[in-house]
């Protein structure tokens, strides 16, 4: 068997069971009962998480005492600190890392790779460069920054689909153009540091690590309005994404127009990857691993889009916990420790793979 055609294949998943839900008007649904919990389960853990982060801190406060201030019943210095300072700092975790996993998870989905994520395929490190020429050249400010990402994401976006066109966008095309686009992004992003002054160096230093450090509202306003559109949008193209994971021509035979909905959902995989970026810097591995521990807890086939949004949600506020709690005083960014725990889960995803002969 060729290399092409293994490295496209998916992972074995055990199929959970599924119940069809007749409505009033005679519609029939398939509900998959072990997504849906699982999904619940998940989410619960965000938010349990997202207590626990907020609680934390040089003013500490219980789970009940943060419960309450949110419900508006706390003490004027609570209602500050909560509302003003740790409050943003979760959403911005809750948005991000939900942004990141359904990002992956759409991707993973549209190459048929496991690796084939948008921090893998160079989008992370387009908008790394597209920041960092901001930040060295123009000495931008965060509105800037955010807006130099966002483009560089796209741009990159851009690039790697035209590159990877032949009669169409093949999975493996895709994950080859992207992970050469990433090397050489990378090698712009070491070019760009060398060119900097001390301070600029150092800023850009910070914001590559990928930080929740300062988030405030004006963060997560934008963050949440962009999530509002694109995500009931790559949603609506769940079918699609399903039918088009069976390949190109049995997804034309079952009425999909596939190339539309190819380029609608990686536009909007790659927007959800550059707001992410440019809330809170290259996060690294959450939208690769989010998408595939999401598979092995649902034991669903098929992209699983709300789960991995989920789980990317649960993932990063769990992280931001473990970066300013595991490590006594000394608070780390939260970008060093997804890429820790990251790059061991890529470690075992890939002797995964080889061993099972799909690699």
């Amino acid at each position: 068997m060729s290399t092409t055609k293994t490295a496209e294949r998916k992972p074995a998943v055990r199929r959970s069971p599924a119940r069809a839900v007749r409505t009033r008007g005679g519609l029939s649904l398939r509900l998959d009962v072990r997504a849906v919990v699982a999904s619940l389960v998940i989410t619960a853990v965000a938010l349990a998480a997202g207590i626990v982060v907020i609680g934390s801190g040089d003013f500490p406060m219980t789970p009940g005492e943060v419960v309450s201030t949110l419900l508006g019943d706390g003490l004027p210095a609570q209602e500050f600190i909560v509302r003003e300072l740790r409050l943003p700092r979760v959403l911005t975790a809750l948005l991000v890392g939900a942004a990141l996993g359904l990002s992956g998870a759409v991707f993973q989905s549209i190459s048929r790779n496991p690796l084939g994520s948008p921090d893998v395929l160079g989008f992370g490190q387009g908008a790394t460069v597209g920041a960092l020429v901001v930040i060295v050249l123009f000495q931008g400010n965060s509105w800037a920054v955010a807006a130099g990402a966002l483009a560089g994401c796209l741009l990159t976006g851009v690039l790697v689909y035209v590159l990877a066109w032949k009669r169409g966008v093949h999975g493996y095309r895709l994950v080859l153009v992207g992970i050469g686009a990433a090397a050489m992004l990378t090698a712009v992003m070491q070019y760009l540091l060398t060119k900097a002054d001390l301070v600029d160096a150092t800023r850009a230093v910070l914001w590559i690590t990928g930080t929740l450090d300062g988030r405030g509202w004006e963060q997560v306003l934008p963050l949440a309005a962009v999530c509002a559109v694109l995500v009931p949008l790559v949603l609506g193209h769940g079918r699609a994404l399903r039918m088009m994971e069976m390949g190109d021509d049995a997804a034309y035979a079952l009425g999909v127009p596939v190339e539309r909905a190819r380029v609608v959902l990686i536009l909007c995989a790659v927007l959800l990857m550059g707001v992410a970026t440019s809330a809170a810097g290259p996060i690294a591995f959450v939208a690769l691993s989010a998408p595939q521990l999401a598979r092995r807890v649902t034991r669903s086939p098929g992209p699983n889009l709300m789960p991995s949004a989920l789980m990317g949600a649960a993932l990063l506020v769990v992280a931001d916990w473990a970066a300013q709690q595991a490590f006594g005083e000394r608070q780390l960014p939260v970008g060093v420790v997804t890429g820790v725990v990251g790059g061991c889960y890529l470690l075992w995803l890939l002797v995964t793979e080889r061993k099972a002969g799909r690699i």
